[in-house]
């Protein structure tokens, strides 16, 4: 018994003192198996590895299949299993380094598909080191990693992983190494393109790594051709000042040198003309000679150093930096005229410069929104990583300036379940020009740190349940214009700090109030006793006629009857439209107040379940942005809906060439606004969301006020955003030019097919053009048509000649970028609509307060164009 327990001692001991060791010998190592439940330590290199749970929050763990596990002991567990990522277009691990900052480090992405999903369809996708394009990670069903000597801007650092449309993107191990900086660093990321053990090869199945690196460098063994080996089993002086790569001893133990009677060596690799590469070449005399000296010099594409001698068993070091090739590195190592020994080579390494030209976003500005994500516990799929960048991915509900330091500019969480106090953090956000907060469930008071942000213009805090008064210091922005204030509450609460007047100012008035509300509740009193009676006849003669004539029509959500409906519309008389579900009268209800009719006809290819949708989905959805249904009529085979009465009419109608009044360019942006609020209502204010299907202008209504509406959207299924992507519609709803072709062509049923259809809607509102250009030859979409007019770079070719020049450049180059971004081919990569709102105020914003500019031309990039049908 005893000796068991001292047998269990032992091995508790030796354990713990190989895994105190390990974490003591790796200062400034991050080793994330990812896929993995718990941390382990990995014996064949004594490396700690730590699950990825605490560095990611989203994708899925899958094992590779068994034939493809490796047999190399220093990667095979890495490689076994690995996390994927198919929702969302950006996945990102944060890797936070104490002291990182300004520090090099190593930084290893690994990656093996093995078939997990048994699909045989290795993905193809983007790798980010922070806001910067790092590589495309395209492999079959081999094992690959990607490796570079990176310099920390910050201690905090991201590598994320984008979705190209190609297969869902998936990795299997994140390794971080400290890199010696002096040595390797010279202003740019180094990234590895091979590190080589120069040696015979045979005979050695792995290369050389950690614990023999102290850097975790991985050596591969390689032959030089036309060469022959050399080695020894002697000591090395790794601690002597020529070994300031640290090269580990076994690398340096191991050589290759030219066969009998030659006196050069030659490699030759092929890389890209577009970089620019460092190449280290390391050796060490591993032959004592008493009487020869082994001398020697190195030519890489025409660039000759040396000659150097080599000292025995010191190591030795030469770089050749930021090399310009044409198409290939080569070198030669040859030895002198006056060596007596040919050259030796015994290890060498070659790097592609790479230059990380963009800044992460204002760490300020970070901080403050990633303050505000943990505040309110915001869980988005997408707000990972850098906020802004990749302009692609930027967070939903943000819009950011791209400068040379990216700046958040406005922040839309309108309808986001927030609950709690307004956060203090969001003062941070210096450059903010516009927030919505409206449509939460925020608490407390409003703090008077946001009249501090320079910048704003736009605060938007309706349909919370904040208390107290408005700070004054926002009051008086708001009273002199320059700070447009929404705080519309359910609440008994003063909005101006005046309310909160002194004692004496208050007492007064009250009691004046109640003075005079007394004398008018007597003088009320007596005039009811003594006109009672003739009321009473007054309302019987009303009642009867109402009776006798049928013209006392149903309130507002009531049913009305099909005779109500023929008296409303004088029995049909005037027809102002025909839309999906037949014609459309104007009416009038006994007050008088103008209505839409619309009778569902007897030839529409929409039947009762229909009808029945669209009444229970209007009765329940109410917008300023949506038209409002004032009720309905089911009776045996009649079916009509009544409508608020658009006085102005449908987009459509506004945007035709025949129209004589043009829309300027600010009622245009607002028409956009508008119905982008609308649709935002639709997708992110009902619970749960509803997609409208066929958004198109004759679709968008315009009231007297030219404030726009979005009607039709009866066709609309709810849905549970948790299976939206699993449901199949078998109408394929929509008209044609605005039909999303990715949901033309699966029937998936998505917000994004609303988005795609608003994008064609853009471009119609800033060109003026139909979705649809017909010739006598040919018929165009109008994103075909749009897209050379982009490459050419000239806003005044694309923007409605009717306006005759009078926009804002800027706000129209940025209104096309993001019609553009909504009418992109795949639904994945098209911004939420919330995130479109927020692009589209700042452009009414910039169109409020800019001068027309004479710069009229933009370069662009045409891979941001969308791929006409």
């Amino acid at each position: 018994m005893l000796h068991n327990l001292l047998l269990l001692f032992v091995f508790f001991i030796t354990c713990v003192g190989g895994l105190v060791l390990a974490t003591e010998n790796q200062e400034g190592f991050l080793s994330i198996d990812c896929g993995v439940e718990d941390e382990y330590l990995d014996h064949p290199t004594g490396i700690w590895f730590k699950s990825d749970k605490e560095f990611i929050g989203t994708g899925e763990n899958h094992e590779i299949m068994p034939e493809y596990y490796s047999v190399n002991e220093q990667f095979g567990r890495r490689y076994k299993t690995l996390r994927s990522f198919p929702n969302g277009t950006k996945n990102c691990y944060t890797l936070k380094l104490e002291g990182a900052k300004n520090s090099s480090f190593r930084i290893r992405a690994s990656f093996s598909y093995g078939n997990y999903d048994r699909q045989n369809q290795p993905p193809k996708f983007d790798l980010y080191l922070g806001v910067n394009y790092w590589a495309t990670v395209e492999f079959n069903f081999t094992r690959l990693f990607y490796e570079i000597i990176y310099v920390f801007p910050t201690d905090t650092q991201y590598v994320c992983l984008v979705n190209t449309g190609s297969g869902s993107p998936l990795i299997s191990s994140l390794e971080i190494r400290p890199s010696n900086v002096s040595t390797y660093g010279n202003g740019s990321s180094l990234e590895n393109m091979r590190i080589y053990d120069v040696n015979s090869g045979l005979g050695q199945q792995f290369g050389v790594r950690y614990k023999d690196d102290i850097y975790d460098r991985i050596w591969y063994p390689y032959r030089l051709p036309n060469s022959v080996p050399v080695s020894t089993t002697s000591d090395i002086d790794t601690r002597d000042g020529g070994n300031l790569y640290k090269l580990p001893v076994e690398v340096l133990r191991t050589a290759v040198q030219p066969p009998n009677g030659s006196n050069s060596m030659t490699g030759s690799f092929a890389y890209l003309s577009d970089y620019e590469y460092n190449v280290y070449f390391h050796f060490a005399e591993l032959e004592d000679f008493e009487d020869k000296l082994r001398e020697i010099s190195i030519t890489v594409n025409g660039i000759l150093q040396g000659p150097f001698t080599l000292e025995y068993l010191k190591p030795l070091s030469k770089s050749f930096l930021n090399l310009r090739i044409e198409g290939e590195i080569t070198f030669t190592i040859a030895s002198t005229k006056e060596s007596g020994l040919p050259p030796i080579l015994n290890a060498f390494e070659i790097y592609q410069l790479t230059q990380f030209e963009l800044s992460a976003t204002n760490q300020s500005d970070v901080d403050a929104i990633m303050s505000t994500k943990h505040t309110y516990n915001i869980d988005r799929d997408d707000w990972q990583g850098d906020p802004c960048l990749p302009k692609e991915t930027t967070w939903t509900g943000l819009s950011c300036r791209f400068d040379t330091t990216p700046r958040i500019i406005s922040l839309n969480l309108s309808s986001s379940k927030l609950t709690g106090e307004i956060s203090p953090s969001l003062a941070l956000l210096q450059e903010i020009e516009s927030i919505d907060l409206s449509y939460n469930e925020l608490t407390g008071y409003v703090p008077d740190v946001l009249a501090r942000l320079p910048k704003l213009k736009v605060l938007n805090l309706s349909g919370n349940k904040l208390k107290g008064p408005i700070p004054q210091s926002l009051q008086e922005k708001s009273d002199n214009g320059s700070l447009l204030l929404s705080f519309i509450e359910d609440q008994n609460s003063c909005q101006m700090d005046p309310c909160e007047g002194n004692s004496k100012k208050f007492i007064v008035p009250l009691v004046i109030s109640i003075v005079a509300a007394v004398a008018l509740v007597t003088l009320l009193s007596v005039l009811i006793i003594f006109h009672r009676k003739k009321w009473r006849k007054q309302t019987e003669v009303v009642n009867s006629t109402a009776s006798n004539k049928k013209e006392l029509l149903k309130s507002k959500n009531r049913p009305f009857t099909y005779s109500e409906i023929a008296t409303i519309t004088a029995n049909f008389k005037t027809e102002i439209g025909d839309g999906g579900f037949g014609k459309v009268f104007l009416g009038h209800l006994n007050d008088g107040t103008p209505v839409a009719v619309k009778l569902l006809s007897s030839s529409s290819k929409q039947g009762y379940k229909e009808f029945q949708a669209e009444a229970q989905s209007l009765m329940i959805v109410h917008h300023k942005n949506l038209v409002s249904l004032i009720g309905y009529c089911k009776e045996d085979d009649h079916m009509a809906l009544v409508y608020e009465f658009m006085a102005n009419g449908n987009l459509r109608q506004h945007l035709s060439e025949t129209k004589e009044a043009v829309l300027n360019w600010k009622q245009r942006l607002q028409v956009a606004v508008d119905a982008a609020q609308g649709l935002d209502y639709l997708h992110n204010g009902c619970k749960p969301p509803v997609v409208h299907r066929d958004l198109k202008p004759s679709n968008i209504l315009l009231n007297e006020k030219m404030q726009a509406k979005i009607a039709d959207f009866g066709l609309s299924r709810f849905f549970s955003t948790e299976n939206a992507s699993h449901i199949l519609t078998s109408c394929a709803a929509g008209t044609l030019g605005y039909v999303d072709p990715e949901f033309h062509g699966t029937g998936n049923l998505n917000k994004k097919i609303d988005v795609y259809s608003f994008g064609i809607i853009l471009f119609e509102l800033i060109t003026g053009q139909p979705v649809i250009l017909r010739s006598t030859e040919f018929s165009i979409h109008i994103t075909e048509w749009v897209r050379p007019m982009i490459e050419k770079g000239d806003i005044r070719m694309i923007v409605d000649p009717r306006l005759e020049n009078e926009f804002d450049v800027n706000a129209a180059w940025k209104a096309v970028e993001i019609a553009m971004s909504c009418a992109l081919q795949t639904s994945k990569q098209r911004p939420d609509i919330s995130h479109v709102l927020a692009e589209l105020k700042e452009c009414l914003g910039r169109n409020d307060q800019s001068v027309l500019t004479e710069t009229t031309s933009l370069e662009m990039d045409s891979d941001m164009l969308p791929v006409a049908r």
